[in-house]
């Protein structure tokens, strides 16, 4: 076995990771490590240490938190309520205890004596021991490893608040720091069920097809490929597959994120999750249930924690400083000032717990994944697929994007994208003629002139005696007159290539567009020139990624100089290179990656995989297509959508500044009350108060992402 996989019970924050990794760290290294706090997971690849084990669950042990065998079936079980539930009631109590304490005290105080003082602390008590319940364990933990953590830091202010006789202070603090670990929770639960909406697209059963004939309801689980699934008007798809009869519109936007249904009919693909239109449709699965195309962005969405983002890295690093240093400080605080300037012992005793609790890291640490967790299920419902944390925050860092031709800013087929009428014939005649002569022709021209005459409503024309030109094109008798279909090599033949027909050639040829005549034995009807067409939005993309401020946009394609030339001039980029092999796509994106550092490369995922890997970011377009787009690319773009692209870099950008307005927010507020405390205006409480709230805050300020 190469990896194990681990259910760790309270796995839902950075520091539960940072306690596993001192453990787990010096016994296998930090490079197998993933943690996926959506689904409270632990994956440990033990080839590299030859751990067993045994090993990792004592490690797991000694970190003070729980782990047991991780179970795929009972994966739908995550999020672990039963210990949220726990975490809020012993939040709640904790309140409740601390409010009534409080309440009686000050009673006591107006001389109504409502609870003896013996009670009190009873009272008091409890509130401390429920708020603290399930942190005193952890803070043990990092005593006895002598590696200190806010739930050290933590335990030894309630405690010294204690020692002064500041019982309600320390039950206050017990409640206010219980209540940050439960929104820092509660934050985790947001982001996971967003994820978790994915998760439920798929139905519960599906309607299988017997051999008998008859249906009966099963789980998608118990579907094997090639299985017939009967989908009715207006369900869901419960699995991936092709259709075998029938014809719909399928509502695609929860994978894809486009925002119009596509039309469907026998032969295409449809995936779990989709939303069936009107049509009463057959399917074929092609997939099982968890190697669809939801469960994969499932998976994807949920192992994208280990790769942990360079602001991640910085907090966590920040963090493992700053907490000694501020035991430290506190230290100093509570012993100088009595012994060099004759300070009372009570007074900086105090003050140095305060200290001690504004400058817990909670804040400050949960900020990062909390803005992280959130634009990865934004992006994801939209139907851009990051592969983690660090390719979130790079698309806000880049200067230069290489965009590959055929199939990212073009659609990969050819289309009529220009028709010549001749001799007194129309388009719509030309069509009616070159319809009659393609028919039966599998040729992607062929195709092309289909789906013209199709979107036109043009019904071809009746043809008689018709054969196939060998190597040249096709002719037949139409409407009592010999027709034909054929290249440019044709008509030299027949010797009816006019100076004035030559000249429409050389710059259609010119133009990049291939060609086909049409013809009868008396004159040229017309001229038909095909060429890739642009997709609707990439001339408004490639703009929005001069807006956004990208510095050098070039085109990379394989095609010769004139048809890259009338494409980047259509859409308006200059930096064009053509006729490149893969190797030369990767020379090209090395020497932009050399001048600008960090540079984007888009493609189809799968041919252009060796320049995707040499790019900062490789994006792939239409990855709903191609499994193989998905473990390619940083970042797969779920539907053929090049508009994705600028929005990704806005989203990145936003999402940095979020990161950016977190950190800074909480650091500003420990400033304001470590001064506050050395001029004695601050309190246990206030201080606890204020850090719950900046908490409260920054989870509040990265859960916007969601709404992008």
């Amino acid at each position: 076995m190469e990896k194990l996989e681990f259910y760790i019970e309270g796995l839902d924050c950075a520091e539960e990771v940072a306690l596993l990794k001192r453990e787990l760290i010096p016994l296998v290294g930090e490079q197998v490590l993933s943690f996926d706090l959506l689904k409270s997971k632990l994956t440990v690849d033990i080839r590299p240490s030859g751990c067993t084990e045994n090993e990792i669950k004592a490690a797991i042990a000694k970190s003070g938190l729980k782990g047991t065998r991780w179970q795929a079936h009972v994966a739908s079980d995550v999020p672990p309520i039963r210990l949220q539930r726990k975490r809020v009631l012993l939040t709640v109590v904790s309140g409740f205890a601390c409010c009534l304490g409080m309440v009686a005290e000050f009673l006591d105080n107006q001389g109504l004596t409502l609870i003896p003082v013996g009670a009190l602390k009873t009272i008091y008590s409890m509130g401390i021991a429920t708020g603290f319940g399930l942190v005193l364990p952890k803070a043990w933990k990092s005593f006895r490893s002598l590696r200190p953590d806010m739930n050290l830091l933590m335990t030894i202010a309630v405690f010294g608040a204690i020692a002064v006789g500041e019982w309600s202070e320390a039950a206050t603090v017990s409640f206010l720091f219980s209540l940050s670990l439960s929104l820092e929770s509660w934050s985790v639960d947001r982001a996971r069920n967003a994820i978790g909406k994915l998760m439920s697209l798929s139905p519960l059963m599906a309607n299988q097809r017997l051999s008998s004939g008859q249906i009966r309801q099963v789980s998608p689980l118990d579907i094997e490929i090639g299985s017939i699934v009967l989908v009715h008007p207006g369900e869901k798809i419960p699995i991936d597959g092709t259709i075998r009869t029938g014809t719909t519109s399928v509502d695609q936007s929860a994978i894809t994120g486009e925002s119009v249904p596509i039309p469907k009919g026998s032969g295409d693909p449809v995936f779990a999750g989709t939303l069936n239109g009107d049509g009463l449709i057959e399917i074929e699965s092609t997939k099982l249930a968890d190697d669809t195309l939801l469960a994969q962005i499932v998976k994807m969405v949920g192992d994208a924690h280990s790769k942990r983002a360079p602001s991640e890295r910085w907090v966590e690093k920040f963090a493992s400083i700053y907490t000694p240093l501020v035991m430290i400080g506190a230290l100093l605080v509570l012993v100088v000032p009595p012994l060099l300037f004759g300070g009372s012992v009570s007074e900086w005793f105090y003050r140095s717990l305060v200290l001690l609790v504004i400058a817990c890291p909670c804040a400050l640490v949960i900020s990062t994944p909390v803005s992280l967790v959130a634009a990865l299920a934004a992006a994801a419902r939209c139907g851009v697929l990051i592969k983690g944390g660090l390719f979130v925050e790079l698309p806000a860092r880049l200067r230069a994007i290489a965009i590959d031709k055929t199939g990212t800013l073009t659609e990969g087929k050819p289309a009529i994208v220009q028709i010549v009428p001749k001799s007194g014939h129309d388009e719509n005649e030309l069509l009616r003629i070159a319809a009659a002569l393609a028919k039966n022709n599998s040729h992607p021209l062929a195709q092309a002139i289909f789906m013209e005459t199709a979107k036109r409503g043009i019904n071809p024309l009746d043809v008689e005696k018709f054969e196939i030109i060998q190597g040249k094109g096709a002719r037949g008798l139409i409407d009592g007159k010999v027709h034909w279909l054929a290249s440019r090599n044709y008509l030299s033949e027949l010797g009816q290539e006019t100076p004035e027909i030559r000249r429409e050639l050389m710059d259609i040829h010119a133009a990049g567009l291939s060609l086909v005549v049409v013809g009868n034995e008396y004159h040229v009807c017309g001229l038909l020139a095909f060429g890739d067409r642009l997709r609707s939005e990439s001339i408004a993309a490639v703009r929005d990624l001069k807006a956004l401020g990208i510095q050098k946009i070039v085109l990379l394609t394989g095609d010769h100089g004139g048809t890259a030339n009338a494409v980047g001039d259509a859409v308006g980029i200059v930096d064009i290179r053509e006729e490149l092999l893969p190797a030369d796509k990767v020379d090209t994106i090395a020497s932009l990656v050399e001048q600008f550092g960090n540079v984007a490369m888009i493609g189809d995922g799968v041919n252009d995989a060796p320049a995707m890997a040499r790019a900062t970011i490789g994006i792939a377009m239409g990855a709903v297509g191609s499994d193989a787009a998905i473990e390619t690319a940083d970042i797969a773009l779920m539907s053929d959508d090049l508009s994705k692209i600028p929005w990704l870099i806005r989203h990145s950008r936003k999402t940095l500044a979020t990161i950016q307005q977190n950190i800074v927010f909480a650091l500003a507020v420990k400033l304001i009350f470590v001064i506050l405390t050395f001029a004695g205006i601050s309190s246990l409480w206030g201080a606890i108060a204020a850090d719950t709230g900046a908490t409260l805050l920054v989870v509040a300020n990265g859960l916007r992402l969601l709404k992008a």
